[in-house]
């Protein structure tokens, strides 16, 4: 009982992105659990993989709506949801260091939406499917994570990664290769896959390229099943709640100058470029 207390406490004091990592090895793990049973029952079939991951007919998608999102969640091979998490993992923590983790859910889910309806216009519509159509179906968190990926590379191009043997790259560069793969794999055998990916991807890029106000709102109900008790440094909006000591118009736009110069500097270089003076004038900024 131990084990599950700690798994338990451990769930709520985790990031967004520690969360939906527990919840999609959670669902592996239950989804091999179903399998092992059907096998010694003679159960040609998953519960799971039958009513949650995506058909690929609109009459299979009519009979089960959901499966446009939950199919973000399903995993049925190990070394799938190991490279999925292991990038969600990353992209998440960076992903957060500019938008709060509510945001990162709305991506999320938004990405997979997305990507599930790229996928099912795709094979209903590009002939080439036309003979597979019957026997397709979409699963794995891919979608989602493209979405996350592309949407903060479309928000800081220029933030660096140092990978050995090759030096710095700018983020844009990764998130290109990452576009570029799906691309070029579309005539493989996981084209519905890569299709998802793309569709992901678009969402992000569209969604952050667009958007004159970085602060989605969207999911809210839905986050809340996930609260989270710490909460790491956010970019900084203008606050509604009146202060006992009002500040002038002019101290007020040259704080606002000074935010937008921090921000811009973490755009281009990360967060961890920041000097101790700038990174305190920020936090101090952020709880007004």
């Amino acid at each position: 009982m131990s084990f599950i207390k700690d798994l338990q406490h451990r769930f709520k004091k985790g990031t967004i992105v520690e969360k939906l990592i527990y919840v999609n090895l959670g669902i592996f793990i239950v989804t091999f659990l179903f399998n092992t049973f059907g096998f010694l029952i003679n159960y040609q079939g998953n519960f799971i993989t039958d009513w949650f991951i995506l058909p690929a007919t609109f009459d299979g998608f009519i009979a089960k709506p959901w499966t446009i999102i939950t199919y973000g969640f399903i995993h049925t091979q190990f070394l799938h949801i190991l490279f999925n998490l292991i990038a969600l993992y990353f992209i998440g923590n960076l992903f957060i260091q500019y938008f709060t983790q509510r945001q990162l859910l709305s991506f999320y889910f938004l990405g997979t939406l997305f990507g599930g309806l790229i996928f099912l216009l795709s094979y209903n519509y590009f002939p080439v499917f036309t003979d597979a159509l019957d026997r397709s179906y979409l699963l794995g968190a891919s979608a989602g994570i493209s979405a996350i990926f592309v949407g903060v590379a479309t928000y800081t191009p220029n933030y660096q990664f140092k990978l050995p043997l090759i030096g710095y790259v700018k983020l844009w560069h990764l998130a290109a290769i990452w576009v570029l793969l799906d691309f070029i794999q579309i005539p493989g055998n996981n084209s519905g896959g890569h299709l998802a990916h793309l569709g992901g991807s678009l969402f992000g890029f569209l969604y952050v390229n667009q958007a004159s106000n970085k602060k989605i709102n969207i999911f809210d109900r839905i986050a809340t099943l996930f609260k989270v008790k710490r909460k790491p440094l956010k970019t900084v909006y203008k606050s509604k709640k009146k202060t006992s000591q009002p500040t002038s118009k002019s101290t007020k736009a040259a704080h606002q100058k000074k935010v937008d110069t921090i921000l811009e500097k973490i755009s281009k270089s990360g967060y961890d470029t920041l000097s101790p003076e700038e990174k305190a004038f920020l936090f101090k900024q952020g709880k007004k």
